[in-house]
């Protein structure tokens, strides 16, 4: 008999699995709770805490907003209880029929051509001016980055000081300063407002592209500069494709905040003047919603404000290149 023949009284032995491997097994034969948590059930330990705070902090409230918005709500003191009567979509219909509404998104499509636009291209040129900077370098990164961690408050401060109705603007200007002004004038107070938060959220975008850049191969600058490629042509040829993603980042970021502008209307010119030509919708859900009693309207201008935002970035992703070859 040939000794690779097994004996009779012999058992099989199965391999031993190294117990860092995941489990072989098919799904279906798994336990029910290892097929719901995982291999390693240990990670949603480890997200937990992330996952309460996004059900608590941006669930909940959402699917809060979207009940709201089917009502004719109303907020009351703890323990009374107040007739909310079901409206169905007479709030969306209220919504998009409300002029000072439609003003708000003409306002903030305003505020968005300049400022992503601005923001992109500066951002991704000083970024790419500081990355090459030696001396002084920490200085003029931390110079750029201050006005994004400072407060609103303080900025608005000298913004008003600078383009008041006597402000050092105007006195620099004399005649060819506009009159009205520029924070009460309706033609330039969106504008003003849009070239105030693109200076203030700057900053931020700039770390974002230094990040990105990082990453680009200085073999590709190389390459370029011996086929004969000066800055310029480099510029366009390896930076701007090396830091495509990150540039997806910031016009999406730039977009879902800018369509969020509350805080600069709301203290640069009064709440929105003038006669609306300043107003957010997010400051019309904020006036509607709490100044005005009216949170069935606020959480239905929200919702479609979600939507529009969204079906933006969206696109955005699609024809900027984002999408994974």
């Amino acid at each position: 008999m040939s000794s690779s023949t097994t004996r009779r009284g012999d058992r099989v032995r199965s391999p031993r699995r190294d117990p860092g491997t995941t489990d072989a097994r098919p799904a279906a034969r798994r336990p029910l709770l290892s097929r719901v948590l995982g291999v390693q059930p240990i990670g949603w330990l480890f997200g937990a805490p992330y996952l309460v705070f996004a059900i608590v902090v941006f669930a909940y409230p959402l699917v809060f907003a979207i009940y709201m918005s089917f009502f004719d709500y109303f907020f009351s003191a703890p323990g009374v209880e107040v007739d909310k009567p079901f409206v169905g979509l007479d709030n969306y219909i209220a919504v998009l029929t409300d002029p000072a509404v439609l003003q708000s998104f003409g306002n903030v499509l305003v505020f968005l051509v300049i400022n992503v636009p601005l923001t992109v291209v500066l951002s991704i040129v000083l970024a790419t001016a500081l990355n090459k900077v030696v001396h002084l370098r920490t200085f003029l990164r931390v110079s750029y980055y201050v006005p994004y961690v400072t407060a609103s408050v303080a900025l608005v401060g000298v913004w008003l000081f600078l383009f008041g109705g006597g402000g050092l603007v105007n006195n620099v200007l004399g005649p060819l300063a506009p009159d009205p002004s520029w924070l009460v004038n309706p033609a330039l107070a969106m504008p003003t407002i849009a070239l105030f938060v693109t200076w203030k959220q700057l900053g931020f975008y700039i770390l974002l592209y230094l990040a990105a850049l990082q990453n680009v191969p200085q073999e590709l600058y190389e390459s370029a500069s011996t086929d004969g490629a000066g800055p310029i042509r480099s510029f366009f040829s390896v930076t701007v494709p090396g830091v495509r993603q990150a540039t997806v980042l910031v016009l999406m970021l730039s977009t879902i905040i800018g369509a969020n502008l509350f805080t600069e209307p709301y203290l640069l010119t009064g709440g929105g003047g003038p006669n609306g030509a300043s107003a957010s919708p997010v400051l019309i859900m904020y006036q509607r919603g709490i100044q005005q009693g009216h949170p069935g309207f606020a959480a239905a201008l929200g919702i479609i404000l979600t939507i529009a935002v969204l079906i933006v970035a969206l696109l955005q992703r699609r024809f900027a290149g984002g999408r994974d070859e």
